[in-house]
Parts: C-alpha cells; sequence; structure tokens
C-alpha cells in the first residue's frame, strides 16, 4: 500500500471531523477574500473625500468579518485537537493489540523494542496532520477563491491563475517522489541512531571501558553520518522547491505590478480595484510559499505513516473466542511430522518431528545448542507454527488448535524472559480475579518469595522497574516461576527457568515443580542436570531430529 493511500485510510475513519475542517475552511476563505473587496469600498470612499453611514457600516463589516474568520479559526482548532486525540489513541492500541499477536516469524530479523519505537512517529502524524489539514486547505482554498476573485478584475489576472495552478502541479510532480523516498531514508538511520543510542544504554555497564567506549562513539559517528548524508539529500529536494518559489515570487510579482499599473493608467481599474487585487495577489503568493514550504510536513507525515504502516501490515496470529465454561480437562498432544525453518533459510530447525504427550508427564529435552530443542518446546507452546506437520489436542486431528484456548491452560517462560514494568503482584497474577487470595500465597510460598516480599517497602505492590533492573536474577527468576503455577494450568513449558539461581534453591524448586502431587504436564530445557534426574521423560534431540526419547529409569 503506498504511504499517501495509507494516509487517506488514516483520514477516513474520521471524515466527519475532516468534512467539518474543510467546511470552516471554506467558510473562513469566503470571509477573508470577501475583506479585500470591502477595503476596495472603503477606499473608493476615502478616495471620494466623502464620510457617510455606508463608509462606516463598511468598516463595521470589516472588522466583524476578522472576528469570524477568527471564531471559525478556533472551531477548526477545536475540532483538529479531537482529531490528534483520537489519532494518539488509535494508534497506542494498534500497537498494544498488536506487538503481542504479532507472528514469531514475523519478528525475525527485527528487534521488537525497535518497532515499538516506531509509535513515536504518531506524535509526527499528529502535528503534521494538523498543518496539513488546516495550513494545506486554508492555503490551497484561499488560491482557488483568490484566482476567481483576481479573474472579475481583468482577464489578465486568468494568466495568473493558470500559472499558479502550473507551477504547483509541477513542483508536487517533479519533487513528491525524490522527497519521499529521500525521507523514507533518512527515518530509516534515524531509527538506526535510536536504536544504537537504546544498545547503549541497555547494555551501560560494557561500555564504561574507555576502548569500549571510543567502539561506542565510532559506531555512533558512522550511523550519524549516514543520516546526515540521507538528511542532506531530502534538503536538496527542499532547496530545490524553495528555489523555483523565489524565482516564481520575483517574476510574479514584477509582472503584477506591471499589469496593474498599466491597467490603473489605461483607466481599466481604479485605485480600490488596485489596491484590493494586489491584497489577494499577496494574499494568494503567501499561500503558494506555505504549500510549497509544507510539502515537508506532507512528506514527514507520509513518512511516519509508512513506518507505522509497516507494523500494521505484520501478520497477525489467527483470532479465537475462548470459552472458559468449556476447558480441558487434561491435555494430551500429538505432533504428526512436523518441521520448521525460518523463511529465509534453507536448512530446517525441526525435521519431521512425531511424538505423544500425556497429561502428567515430566519431559526433559536434552541435545547441544542448536539441536532444535528451543523450537520444539516454542511450537508445543504455540508460540511458533510448523511449516509442516499438524499438533492436535486430545487426539483431535480433524480441529484446527484454538490457540486462545490452549494457552489458557498453559503457561511458560522463554529464554531472556524478565519481569515487565509493574508491581510484583501485577507481574505475577496480571490483575486476575480468579486468583484467589490462598492461591497466590500458595504459589509465592512454592517459589520461596515470602521473605523476599516482606523486605520490599512496598510489599507485594512495590513497582519493578522494567527487565525486572533492581532486583537479583535468582528473585526475578522466581517472580516468573510463580506467574507460570499460581493459575494451576495444564501443562508448563520452561527454557532455563532455574539457572541463576543457587544449587539449593534450585533444586527446592525443582523437586516442588516435579512433584507427584501436581497434575500439570512439564516440559522443560534446562543446563541444570538436576532437571534430567526428576523427569519421567528424556527426549535427546540432534539437528532437528529426535534421536532418543526414553523413559527415565531413575524417576519415582
Amino acid at each position: 500500500m503506498k504511504p499517501l493511500q495509507r494516509f487517506y485510510n488514516l483520514l477516513e475513519l474520521d471524515k466527519k471531523d475532516v468534512y467539518q475542517l474543510f467546511f470552516y475552511g471554506i467558510l473562513s476563505g469566503v470571509i477573508s477574500l470577501s475583506l479585500p473587496l470591502g477595503i476596495q469600498a472603503i477606499t473608493n470612499f476615502i478616495q471620494s473625500g466623502r464620510a457617510s453611514v455606508s463608509w462606516i457600516v463598511l468598516i463595521v463589516l470589516v472588522v466583524f468579518g476578522v472576528a469570524l474568520v477568527g471564531i471559525l479559526s478556533f472551531m477548526q482548532l477545536r475540532i483538529m485537537e479531537n482529531l490528534q486525540q483520537k489519532i494518539f489513541i488509535r494508534s497506542s492500541f494498534e500497537f498494544a493489540v498488536r506487538l503481542p499477536k504479532i507472528k514469531f516469524e514475523e519478528y525475525y530479523n527485527y528487534y521488537p523494542p525497535e518497532l515499538a519505537n516506531r509509535f513515536f512517529d504518531t506524535l509526527m502524524i499528529q502535528k503534521g496532520t494538523a498543518k496539513l489539514l488546516v495550513g494545506f486547505s486554508a492555503a490551497l482554498l484561499q488560491i482557488i477563491f483568490g484566482i476567481i476573485l483576481l479573474s472579475l478584475y481583468h482577464n489578465y489576472f486568468i494568466i495568473f491563475g493558470m500559472l499558479l495552478l502550473v507551477l504547483l502541479y509541477f513542483i508536487f510532480k517533479f519533487s513528491y517522489k525524490p522527497g519521499l523516498e529521500s525521507s523514507l531514508k533518512e527515518s530509516k538511520y534515524k531509527y538506526k541512531v535510536a536504536g544504537w543510542l537504546q544498545e547503549l544504554a541497555r547494555n551501560n555497564y560494557s561500555f564504561r571501558n574507555q576502548l569500549h567506549h571510543d567502539y561506542a562513539l565510532s559506531k555512533n559517528d558512522s550511523l550519524v553520518s549516514d543520516y546526515l548524508y540521507n538528511r542532506e539529500k531530502h534538503f536538496d529536494v527542499i532547496k530545490t522547491q524553495f528555489s523555483q518559489l523565489v524565482v516564481f515570487k520575483i517574476i510574479i510579482t514584477a509582472s503584477l505590478l506591471s499589469i496593474g499599473g498599466y491597467l490603473v493608467l489605461s483607466q481599466q481599474m481604479n485605485i480600490g480595484q488596485f489596491v484590493a487585487a494586489e491584497i489577494i495577489i499577496l494574499l494568494v503568493i503567501n499561500s503558494v510559499e506555505k504549500i510549497v514550504l509544507g510539502l515537508e510536513t506532507l512528506y514527514d507525515v507520509l513518512t511516519s505513516v509508512e513506518k507505522i504502516g509497516f507494523i500494521t501490515d505484520m501478520a497477525l496470529e489467527e483470532e479465537f473466542p475462548v470459552d472458559y465454561d468449556n476447558c480441558y480437562t487434561s491435555i494430551t498432544l500429538d505432533v504428526d511430522q512436523v518441521s520448521f525453518q525460518f523463511p529465509d533459510s534453507k536448512n530446517k530447525i525441526l525435521d519431521n518431528i512425531t511424538l505423544t504427550i500425556e497429561q502428567g508427564e515430566r519431559i526433559f529435552i536434552d541435545g547441544e545448542n542448536g539441536s532444535g530443542k528451543t523450537t520444539l518446546a516454542r511450537i508445543l507452546s504455540g508460540l511458533m507454527q510448523p511449516t509442516q506437520g499438524a499438533i492436535s489436542i486430545n487426539d483431535d486431528s480433524f480441529k484446527k488448535i484454538n490457540l486462545n484456548q490452549y494457552r489458557s491452560q498453559i503457561e511458560s517462560i522463554v529464554y531472556g524472559e524478565t519481569p515487565f514494568e509493574g508491581s510484583v503482584l501485577d507481574n505475577i497474577t496480571f490483575k486476575n480475579k480468579s486468583i484467589d487470595d490462598d492461591t497466590l500465597k500458595w504459589a509465592i510460598n512454592a517459589m520461596q518469595l515470602k521473605d523476599f516480599i516482606k523486605s520490599l517497602p512496598q510489599g507485594l505492590h512495590t513497582s519493578i522497574f522494567p527487565e525486572g533492573k533492581q532486583l537479583s536474577s535468582s528473585n526475578a527468576q522466581k517472580i516468573l516461576l510463580a506467574r507460570s503455577i499460581v493459575s494451576k494450568p495444564k501443562i508448563l513449558f520452561y527454557e532455563d527457568p532455574t539457572d541463576t539461581m543457587d544449587e539449593k534453591a534450585a533444586n527446592e524448586i525443582i523437586d516442588f515443580l516435579t512433584s507427584k502431587e501436581h497434575q500439570w504436564t512439564i516440559i522443560v530445557s534446562s543446563k541444570n542436570p538436576y532437571w534430567k534426574t526428576k523427569c519421567s521423560r528424556l527426549i535427546t534431540m540432534q539437528k532437528g531430529r529426535i534421536i532418543l526419547d526414553t523413559k527415565n529409569q531413575n524417576y519415582a
């Protein structure tokens, strides 16, 4: 979809507000350009040396017109403010809905926080749209009405109007494409600079060493240089547009003053008409200047719409309704000849996997790095979808898995996952009202969080920084584990869930999770060998295949 079409679709959502803006703009334009006629009549009265009631009435009408234009402008301002608020609200919820639901494969080769940063383009769309809808429309209407009004004075002014329209057409025709392309490239490197600064902030400890700091500055210099190069190319387009405008203003101003003077001297126009015509001409030329200079705003808005459009174009997971009254009492997973590979890869990460997982099993997935164990766990948890084969629940191979229903019955901890910004309570329960206090205490005690939470200044209501920065890595993992069991799910999917804990605490938590008193299924991959001793089934993977699937003889 082209940027202009995206922008049109954005405005289409609030077309009623846009129509109101245009209506007030047209009304304001008509009144504004009727003012020169009033000034013309007042000038004629003054020139004739007569003061009358008509002269006073005309002054009152002109002043009233100025006031009315101000009122109409205020009404436009109110509508535009409402429109900007709607754009912000809609964009924020668009991101909030989409970011967790974008297909996992779509994130391949992209850094999700960088994609989230594109939300800030919403601010450019807000401000730019206001300028375009109010400023552009007012300027365009002023040009149109001005040309119509000038043509009433003399046919010569029709040529002026035609030159104006030709100028605008050619400026837009020859500068739109390079202007938009250079703006998009400039934006690309702007985000690269922002992304690198984000990396410096995220890894600030690593870059405190002077040698590392020099590298950070060197890379920043390279990225900024690329940005400046593309910024300069974009400025070249703006500079060309402005140069054309200056030349046009010189030619038009000289021509119209000459034509106007000639018409007055030849008595085809009087002084009042000449003054009014010159006022209209100045208004029209200023309007042309606003439009030409405003093209940069148009480029910025279209670029921002395109950047956000990249997010909205990403494929989402298929949505299914969740029927909480008919949840699974138990879950048996059947995996039938499942394979997986990333879109730009020729190698299969998983190759023809077939297995069955019964409710209550404790399964340890082993294998070297790159063997496919993480990918298998993520496909089983519904985080990723297989490129070939099928997964079914409870031997129901004829129905597509309802991912939302399935996810309501499972919990997972993926490698690198951290607590989010919010209270400890929010991180464990997500404000799920169905979780009672007894269950919450059970999960907290089981994950050995009781003493830690007591030590916090506000207990469960203590706020956690993004990525759990003020927490020890051990307590961060315990919070994630408490979150995973508090809803008592049917299946737990774990990737290295206890690897940052000390051995004693990790082993005690593993004992609790694998205890037979719990009916959940556990599917875990971990560097901690104690997991292997506590699981009932051992699966070993190599190069995307299962090479060993055995019962643990020592499991009791």
